[in-house]
């Protein structure tokens, strides 16, 4: 559909600056191939949590894609054409969990609205990962980045709870990893503060699960950071380095080809 089957690849899904000059794609500006690409593309997160950040950006203009969302389009599917083998292994060992929380304030330079990400492991193995514009703007980093938190605590309530059911019982809190030292100060905080009342729900919910021990949240540099992938546009060299410690790698039970 796209023409690409004998593109050049490339190692990064995305680019932190785009070209001045980006020359039109008949092929892919057209909103219905753009919009058939996308959708299929959304399929493929499932598997490939390496494309999520890149596939949520250009989501977000299936409506009237201009040649820069075509340019960010063709992009991908350059980088899947370099990565089809590519999967996340699923090991049986240490079944505790753990998850990462970050968020890129005001990070649309349009709406200034930011985009949370996090992921959840069980053990060695990812089984749970998300990448969501927020629907309003926060006006703090620590805003945006405690409401990734609320939603954070709410998957892992739920995992928890999926867990259990399965007979695998988890006896001690979830670990949860943030690079925000005032969004973790807030959460541990029993003294609710009065310039934080906009955000009072989601403050109230995570301290509460805190309380009956659910959740720990932890602190990590942002060098640290998994869930950063999820959040922005990186350098090749970042991308990588968080692409392994997503534990997403070259698997050889993995078909490269067509199925018939």
């Amino acid at each position: 559909m796209a023409q690409l089957t004998r593109c050049n690849p490339v190692s990064n899904p995305t680019c932190t600056k785009l070209p001045k000059a980006i020359p039109p794609d008949p092929i892919l500006t057209d909103p219905s191939v753009y919009r058939k690409i996308t959708g299929s593309l959304q399929y493929l997160c499932l598997t490939r949590p390496d494309i999520a950040y890149s596939v949520n950006l250009i989501s977000q203009h299936m409506h009237q894609p201009l040649p820069e969302h075509a340019y960010l389009l063709k992009r991908l599917l350059r980088y899947i054409k370099g990565t089809l083998d590519y999967g996340i292994p699923i090991s049986k060992y240490n079944l505790s969990l753990s998850s990462f929380s970050d968020a890129d304030w005001a990070g649309d330079p349009i709406s200034r609205k930011s985009t949370f990400g996090y992921c959840s492991f069980l053990g060695d193995s990812l089984v749970s990962w998300t990448v969501k514009k927020q629907t309003t703007v926060a006006r703090s980093s620590t805003e945006s980045e405690y409401r990734s938190l609320a939603a954070l605590t709410a998957d892992i309530i739920w995992l928890r709870r999926l867990l259990s059911d399965f007979g695998i019982h988890q006896t001690t809190p979830t670990d949860i990893f943030c690079d925000n030292t005032s969004a973790i100060a807030l959460a541990n905080n029993p003294v609710f503060h009065a310039r934080t009342k906009h955000i009072e729900i989601d403050h109230r919910f995570v301290r509460d699960h805190i309380q009956q021990q659910n959740i720990r949240i932890l602190p990590i540099s942002i060098i640290d950071q998994t869930a950063d992938i999820f959040t922005k546009s990186l350098s090749t060299p970042r991308f990588q380095l968080l692409r392994t410690k997503l534990t997403v790698s070259k698997v050889p039970s993995v078909c490269g080809g067509v199925l018939e």
